[in-house]
C-alpha cells in the first residue's frame, strides 16, 4: 500500500513537473487541439494554466475567450477578451471575437464600437467591414451595412463574405448589375461554400431580371459609370434572351458579352472577373465553367447528363478548378 502510494506520489510529481516546464505555446498548441475537438472545458483548462504562466499573452486571451464562447459562456469570455482590445499586438481576429461576444450578451451599441475600434487599428480588415455590415443589417440598418461591404470589397478584394452580402443587397434592390458582378465573384472565391448554391440560384434569377425589359438600361438608377459600361455591354447582346434565360442562351450571352467588354472596354476598366471568363473562353473551357455555373441550379439531372456527354471538357476543367485560387487584386474596384 506504502509503495502504492509513494508511486502515485512520485507520477504525480512527474506530470507537476512536465507541467511547468511546457511553454506557453506549447501550452496554446495543447488547448488548440482540445477546441478543434470541440472539447472546451479541458481547452479552458489548459489556457488558464498557460494564462498563470504568461498574463499578458494576447493569443491566449483570445484562444481562451473562444473556448468561453463556444461554451456559451460569454461573462467569462467579455471577461477573457475585454484586455486584449488594447494590446499593441492585438489582431482583427480579437475585434472579431470581442464584438460576437457582445452581440451574444445583447449589447449591439458595445459590439459596433469594438467593430469600429478594430477597423480604426486595421483599415483593410475585410472581416471587420463585414461584421460590422451584419450586425447593422440585422437593426435593419442596410444603407449603413451595405457602405461597409463595399468598403471591405474594395480594401480587401478578396475576402468573399463581402461579395456574398452586398450580392444579395443589390439582388433585393434591384441593382442588377452589381448583385450579378459580386454573385459570380463570390462564387469564384467560395467555389465549394455551403453558400455557393444559394448565390447561383441568386445568379441565375438575377440574369432573368436583368432581362425582363428589351432595354437594360430602362430601370438602372445607378450612375456608375463601370457598372453603366457593363449593361451597355450586356445591352448589345441581349437579344439572345428572348430565346429564354438557360444554360446555352446564357453562355451565348456571356461570350459576346466578353469579346465586346475586351474590344471597348478592357484597357480602360482590367477586371479579374472577366479576365477570367476570358481565359476560360481562349482556353476552350468557358462552356464547361457555364454549365457547372447555372446548369445544376436549373436541373441536377441535365447538369449530370451534360457531365456524362462531356467526360473530356468537364475533366479540364474541373482540374483547372481544383488547381487555383481566384483572387482580385487590389486597385479594381469600380464602385
Amino acid at each position: 500500500m506504502k509503495k502504492s502510494i509513494l508511486f502515485l506520489l512520485i507520477s504525480l510529481g512527474i506530470a507537476s513537473a512536465n507541467a511547468q516546464s511546457q511553454t506557453t505555446g506549447e501550452l496554446i498548441e495543447t488547448a488548440n487541439t482540445f477546441l478543434r475537438q470541440g472539447d472546451y472545458a479541458n481547452a479552458i483548462l489548459v489556457l488558464n494554466r498557460a494564462q498563470q504562466q504568461d498574463p499578458q499573452n494576447t493569443t491566449v486571451a483570445k484562444n481562451l475567450a473562444l473556448s468561453y464562447y463556444f461554451q456559451n459562456d460569454n461573462d467569462k469570455a467579455s471577461a477573457a477578451i475585454k484586455p486584449a482590445l488594447d494590446k499593441e499586438d492585438a489582431d482583427d481576429q480579437v475585434f472579431q471575437i470581442a464584438a460576437n461576444i457582445y452581440q451574444h450578451l445583447g449589447q449591439p451599441k458595445e459590439a459596433e464600437k469594438v467593430y469600429r475600434k478594430g477597423i480604426k487599428k486595421f483599415a483593410d480588415s475585410g472581416p471587420l467591414y463585414n461584421d460590422l455590415g451584419e450586425l447593422l443589417a440585422a437593426q435593419q440598418n442596410n444603407n449603413e451595412a451595405i457602405k461597409q461591404w463595399e468598403k471591405g470589397i474594395e480594401t480587401d478584394p478578396s475576402y468573399s463574405k463581402n461579395y456574398y452580402n452586398a450580392a444579395k443587397y443589390y439582388f433585393t434592390t434591384n441593382n442588377n448589375g452589381w448583385a450579378l458582378l459580386y454573385a459570380e465573384i463570390f462564387i469564384n472565391i467560395e467555389p465549394m461554400s455551403n453558400k455557393a448554391p444559394e448565390i447561383k440560384q441568386l445568379l441565375l434569377d438575377g440574369y432573368k431580371k436583368l432581362f425582363t425589359n428589351a432595354d437594360l438600361l430602362v430601370n438602372n438608377k445607378d450612375k456608375n459609370v463601370f457598372v453603366n459600361n457593363y449593361l451597355q455591354s450586356m445591352n448589345h447582346v441581349g437579344s439572345i434572351a428572348s430565346m429564354g434565360i438557360n444554360t446555352e442562351s446564357l453562355t451565348m450571352i456571356r461570350t459576346r458579352f466578353i469579346l465586346d467588354w475586351y474590344h471597348t472596354q478592357q484597357n480602360k476598366y482590367p477586371f479579374k472577373l472577366f479576365e477570367l471568363q476570358q481565359q476560360l473562353l481562349k482556353e476552350g473551357m468557358f462552356d464547361a465553367y457555364n454549365e457547372w455555373l447555372f446548369e445544376p441550379t436549373i436541373s441536377l439531372v441535365a447538369y449530370q447528363n451534360w457531365i456524362s456527354a462531356h467526360p473530356t471538357e468537364n475533366k479540364t476543367f474541373t482540374d483547372f478548378q481544383r488547381g487555383r485560387i481566384f483572387k482580385i487584386p487590389k486597385g479594381q474596384y469600380y464602385h
